[in-house]
């Protein structure tokens, strides 16, 4: 298949639009239109990556991590993101990364680690803001059903758990048309009043245009009266970090213990314990440092990440333990969850997970 199916369909799971600004998310070497029959899947893209892509005959690589975060102005080899990006050129693989699109995704690498870490009542810790609009329009009785369907399977109506979801109210509404309209009621040069609904439903700004593509084509009116409203709810559906509950409260030191073997990690830095019981888990994979504020609010009894500094291990100030367990070992599962997305989504396309271990840190 062509690599646009293969990243359009990531793409509408977790749109580049919700990346984070610092990021660099998305194909970063090849063709959109470039065909492939194998690809290989990391935590990261590096030389040795590539090498695997070529031993198993992989022609796309999908790494979460962008082996190129910044201009390159130069590609001489001088360094392992250059030296990688000319082998995997050279060889006609192509290289693309999901990243903190994937963190912000509702099902994407945190709820992944929830499931390893058996975790119940799952919501995101720290909610995207200024990202959701309202779509406000007018439609007569007879096409009601029509629009609001076609805009529900456009992806409009999403709120939480919940989907399909509107207002709509009744009112008249009043048009002229002139000589050159084409009204599909009422005549040119006479004033018509018609019974109209209003209807409102929240679309996410990522498929705004989408929604509004399905709202031309289903609504029957020649032009189409709606409104773009911003909103400042919170999207339930998308952000950073998770926070759920343990079905059975565990000691800290059976908790860590749990944590050690689930991850792999070879140590825990945390802080001191509280002697409380854990039950109410916040994480965020990779360097999630920023949430603890969040964690604290959610009044979590640990709050697990990577990249923790030092000085920020003060912050806990015996409020909540902070566990920090690597930034690799936090998000290695993220292979198994894109594994999972397309195979489930192209069951006779070729997906293959890296069997190399890219953590650059070793433990003595």
């Amino acid at each position: 298949m062509k690599i646009k199916e293969i990243t359009n369909y990531l793409e509408s799971l977790a749109p580049l639009s919700s990346q984070e600004s610092y990021d660099n998310a998305g194909l970063i070497v090849g063709n959109h239109n470039d065909e492939v029959s194998s690809v290989l899947i990391s935590l990261d893209c590096t030389e040795e990556i590539v090498q695997e892509a070529i031993d198993k005959n992989c022609q796309m690589i999908i790494s979460h991590h962008p082996i190129v975060f910044y201009g390159l102005k130069k590609l001489n080899g001088k360094n392992y993101v250059e030296r990688t990006v000319i082998k995997a050129i050279k060889n006609d693989i192509a290289v693309y990364a999901i990243h903190t699109n994937l963190d912000n995704y509702k099902f994407g690498v945190n709820f992944e680690i929830s499931k390893r870490l058996k975790l119940q009542k799952t919501k995101i810790l720290a909610p995207k803001k200024n990202n959701l609009l309202k779509l406000v329009t007018y439609v007569p009785l007879e096409a009601k059903e029509n629009v609001l369907l076609s805009l529900f399977n456009a992806g409009a109506g999403h709120i939480g758990n919940y989907s399909e979801c509107s207002f709509s109210a009744e009112g008249e509404g009043t048009f002229l048309p002139n000589e050159k309209a084409n009204p599909s009621s009422g005549e040119k040069g006479h004033l018509s009043r018609d019974k109209e609904f209003k209807v409102e439903v929240l679309v996410n700004s990522h498929i705004k245009n989408q929604v509004f593509g399905a709202l031309l084509d289903s609504h029957p009116y020649e032009e189409v009266a709606h409104q773009w409203i911003p909103v400042e709810n919170v999207n339930q559906d998308e952000g950073s970090g998770m926070v759920g509950d343990l079905a059975t409260e565990m000691s800290e030191n059976d908790f860590m213990a749990f944590l050690k073997d689930t991850f792999q990690c070879g140590v825990i830095r945390h802080t001191e314990f509280r002697n409380k019981s854990i039950k109410r888990v916040a994480f965020c994979g990779g360097a999630g440092g920023f949430l603890l504020h969040q964690a604290k609010r959610e009044k979590a009894d640990i709050f697990i990440t990577g990249d923790y500094k030092y000085h920020e291990f003060f912050d806990a100030e015996n409020q909540i333990i902070i566990a920090d367990i690597g930034h690799f070992e936090s998000e290695q599962y993220t292979t198994n969850l894109l594994g999972e997305i397309l195979t489930k989504k192209f069951p006779n396309f070729a997906v293959n997970l890296t069997g190399i271990i890219t953590n650059p840190i070793k433990y003595f």
